[in-house]
């Protein structure tokens, strides 16, 4: 400690007779010892910690802090008039700390001259400062208060964590739980539950839409001939063509054992489909190998629109797409109809 430093530690020891200042450090680690001309003597060191880069002792108390009530303490006179009452102060410089203070006039020494005791504390701002100034339980008083406050929010802190935690698998078990109950365990696409409800809410919505039901021809001579196993892989081997040649917006479900229904969002256009309809065909007619095995299917379509009804009702779409697939069956299978409504009466 530097001489200054000395004097200073002995005026406050002068100011505090019979009180080692060890002592208030331990039981008022936020308190100022002021002398006769308002200056610091000695600040606690939890004090001291707000302003780690400048000694607080030494420095005049009201150039330190700014005072918001009483507003009239502009000098140590008026601070000493302040005694008793709560003080409202807050740190001249960043960070501009609020603080709450309570001053205690110390006793004349044989001059009549008068110093102070202030004790400081953060009230409501505490949360603020431990942040800031990385503050822990060993900066304030056993007995402070803010000691079990301070446990208090941690522990808040570790229950609303442990509560985050829980929601958080909660929320990600029931989206996994809706996933599975709307996925294909096999291929990955959509099940028939999937696609009841997107089709129910494209008609419900108004969109313009085109339904395509699919089945695979000769899919079960795969089944007898080369196994299960064969024809479980040769359904992921079609699931991934469709998905392939389908839109990020399209929905592809598969609602049956070789029956699967594609869902065109806002498409209508017949030549579109055609091509995709094509494609698939081509696509599916290229011998998938199995373990050796050549396995070898193709697909029959039938596809109905949206356009085709004033009023499209689910179950009117999927038998009228139906029975554009029987008749894409019966010409020969490997082929795609559309659907021909009936002329209205005249």
């Amino acid at each position: 400690m530097s001489t200054a430093g000395h004097g200073l530690a002995a005026l406050a020891e002068q100011m505090l007779p019979g009180v080692p200042l060890a002592s208030m450090d331990a039981l008022s680690p936020m308190h100022l010892v002021l002398d006769h001309t308002g200056h610091v003597t000695h600040a606690g060191p939890t004090m001291q910690k707000l302003r780690p880069n400048l000694p607080l002792a030494g420095q005049r108390f009201l150039e330190i802090f700014e005072m918001a009530r009483p507003r009239a303490v502009t000098s140590m006179p008026a601070l000493l008039a302040s005694a008793g009452i709560k003080l409202h102060l807050r740190l001249r410089d960043d960070p501009r700390t609020p603080l709450k203070a309570v001053l205690v006039p110390l006793a004349p020494d044989g001059q009549g001259r008068q110093g102070a005791l202030v004790n400081v504390s953060f009230g409501i701002s505490i949360l603020e400062a431990i942040q800031t100034y990385t503050l822990h339980s060993g900066d304030f008083a056993p007995t402070d208060l803010t000691i079990e406050m301070l446990y208090l929010i941690e522990a808040k802190t570790a229950a609303m964590e442990a509560s985050r935690t829980l929601n958080l698998r909660l929320q990600g078990a029931k989206i996994a739980a809706e996933e599975q109950a709307y996925t294909d365990t096999l291929t990955g696409l959509k099940n028939r539950r999937a696609m009841d409800h997107v089709l129910a809410r494209l008609v419900r919505t108004g969109q313009d839409f085109a339904l395509m039901h699919l089945d695979l021809d000769w899919f079960k001579q795969v089944n007898d001939t080369h196994g299960h196993a064969a024809g479980d892989y040769v359904l992921q081997h079609v699931a991934r063509l469709m998905v392939d040649e389908t839109r990020a917006g399209d929905t592809v479900a598969r609602i049956g054992g070789d029956e699967f229904v594609l869902l065109f969002h806002n498409l209508t256009k017949r030549s579109c489909i055609e091509e995709i309809a094509l494609r698939l065909i081509q696509r599916l007619e290229v011998p998938i190998s199995f373990e050796g095995a050549r396995c070898r299917v193709s697909c029959s379509m039938g596809t109905t629109l949206s356009t085709f009804y004033d009023q499209p009702r689910p179950e009117q779409l999927l038998a009228d797409a139906d029975a554009a697939l029987y008749a894409s069956k019966k010409s020969g299978r490997a082929q795609h109809r559309f659907f021909r409504p009936e002329p209205a009466p005249d």
